[in-house]
């Protein structure tokens, strides 16, 4: 099994999905044992004075003017990741839990946190062990970071609350923890705060949005080809001297993959036959344009997770000459404003996908297709709900690409009287991600079957290679009406799990 090594600099986002997707194993390196074990020394001599010390020796939020006794110190801990456990609603996916799991270790490695080596190492111990902590909806405002969901990743450490085992049964926490040996932990000071503080449930679903967008923007550019050859229009506007003179490179990525796409296309170049035209719609002509922009946004939102990712994200920290800061890193502005910009990205490539889908179901529009793509029409109503639905996903997704971190509400007494929403951000960009599966694999359906339509005129053979996979995938072609949802959900796992892409890539080579 694959193994990822945590250590003080932070990790990639191939060691989140390895971990998050994956399953992969966890190790602390020496050099984070060590960071872990000198800023512990600074904590615990800061612990040992009388001087009151946030985090160390003081309450929390708007309660950080009363200095705890050592005593009681244990007990605030505990309290903490008790109190703080108040998420509600449906439980968050399993992948999400166990990014935000890792990314929590990952800062607690850094050796800024003040953390114990042991409590890291029970931190990597359950998730080895497939332990995954139940997690709520709601419950994060995304400053200072996630703290609810944090908290109950932290309950599961303690052996409180529930959690999934991998066999995929909820059990209580301190059952698992039995049953897989590992002790539950016994927080001390700070130690309870350290593993609340931190944007890493926004951002762990930010990399995972990532790397489903990457595929989606390919699949894209992969059914806006088709879409452009089954509606008989021109390859020229693709041309590569035409995208230079532009230098976006996310619009010359898509143009390049379209054009790839489109070799040897017996379809393309009749736009000047029975009806010429001039020029193709916008839908069409600005592929690359919109697409790209889009592919743009992700290049951006991506060095801003790099840089996430290479953070330690705390409040306090431990420097490394010593002090222990207050600070505002938690704020999660800088994640969540990509969030939200990916979320409108998404739903403009949603919204031109479904106009291209809708002109070639319009007989007016499609240059001698079929109404709907129907077999008889009239007695055969063909795709015509097919882009209903496609339509009810682009609304919902102009919904969802509202931004979350314009808003903002105060919470803990005003002490905490800006926040950035990153979590509610990275929520409805999951559900963005999965609705521009579908819109797009509506595309593909009616795509593919316009293109087969065309009788008599010789496809790309890239689009060849589409055609075969997926009918092979149980996706059905021209004929009669039949039960469409069923074909609809297959041509979506054909998009979603990279079939659709790797149909491609075997005449084309790897897309951009």
């Amino acid at each position: 099994m694959h193994t990822v090594v945590v250590g003080t600099a932070g990790v990639t986002a191939s060691d989140v999905l390895a971990v998050a997707r994956g399953g992969a194993r966890i190790e602390l390196s020496a050099e984070a044992v060590a960071a872990l074990t000198a800023s512990r020394q600074i904590v615990d001599a800061l612990a040992a004075k009388p001087d009151p010390v946030y985090g160390v020796s003081t309450g929390f939020g708007a309660l950080a003017t009363r200095h705890i006794s050592p005593e009681l110190r244990a007990q605030l801990q505990r309290n903490i990741v008790r109190s703080h456990a108040a998420g509600m609603g449906p439980r968050v996916e399993r992948e999400v839990v166990r990014a935000l799991m890792f990314l929590r270790l990952k800062t607690v490695c850094s050796g800024r946190t003040g953390v114990r080596p042991e409590v890291a190492q029970r931190m990597a111990d359950v998730l080895n062990a497939g332990i995954t902590p139940v997690v709520h909806e709601y419950g994060s405002l995304g400053c200072s970071g996630d703290l609810a969901p944090l908290s109950h990743c932290a309950l599961t450490l303690m052996g409180e609350g529930d959690a999934e085992g991998p066999d995929g049964t909820v059990r209580p926490a301190g059952e698992l923890l039995a049953a897989h040996g590992i002790r539950p932990v016994e927080l001390r000071e700070k130690e309870g705060l350290a593993l609340l503080n931190g944007t890493d449930g926004m951002l762990g679903m930010l990399v995972l949005a990532l790397a489903d967008l990457d595929l989606l923007y390919r699949s894209a550019d992969v059914t806006a080809a088709l879409s452009l050859e089954a509606l008989l229009g021109t390859d020229k506007v693709l041309a590569p001297e035409l995208h230079a003179i532009r230098p976006h490179p996310g619009q010359a990525a898509s143009a390049a993959n379209m054009l790839a796409v489109l070799k040897d296309s017996g379809l393309t170049g009749h736009h000047q036959d029975d009806a010429p035209r001039v020029q193709d719609a916008y839908s069409v002509r600005c592929a690359p344009q919109v697409a790209g922009a889009g592919r743009d946004t992700l290049a951006h939102a991506r060095l801003v997770a790099e840089r996430e990712l290479a953070s330690a994200v705390d409040n306090p920290v431990v420097l490394p000459d010593g002090r222990v800061e207050s600070n505002g890193n938690f704020h999660g502005a800088p994640v969540a404003y990509v969030l939200d910009f990916l979320a409108i990205a998404v739903a403009d490539l949603a919204s031109i996908a479904e106009r291209r889908t809708d002109r070639l179901l319009d007989k007016n529009r499609s240059h001698g297709l079929p109404p709907f793509l129907a077999d008889d029409p009239g007695v055969d109503s063909g795709l015509m709900i097919a882009q209903y639905t496609q339509a009810a996903l682009v609304s919902e997704l102009k919904r969802l690409a509202v931004p979350a971190s314009a808003d903002s509400i105060p919470s803990s007494a005003m002490q905490e009287d800006h926040v950035s929403m990153g979590w509610s951000a990275a929520r409805k960009l999951r559900t963005a991600v999965e609705n521009l599966t579908r819109v797009v694999a509506v595309e593909l359906y009616a795509a593919t079957r316009a293109v087969e339509l065309r009788e008599g005129l010789t496809p790309a053979p890239a689009t060849r290679a589409v055609i075969e996979a997926v009918r092979e995938a149980g996706v059905g072609g021209p004929g009669p009406d039949r039960y469409l949802a069923p074909d609809l959900e297959a041509a979506g796992a054909f998009v979603r799990d990279g079939r659709l892409v790797g149909a491609v890539e075997t005449v084309t080579g790897p897309l951009r």
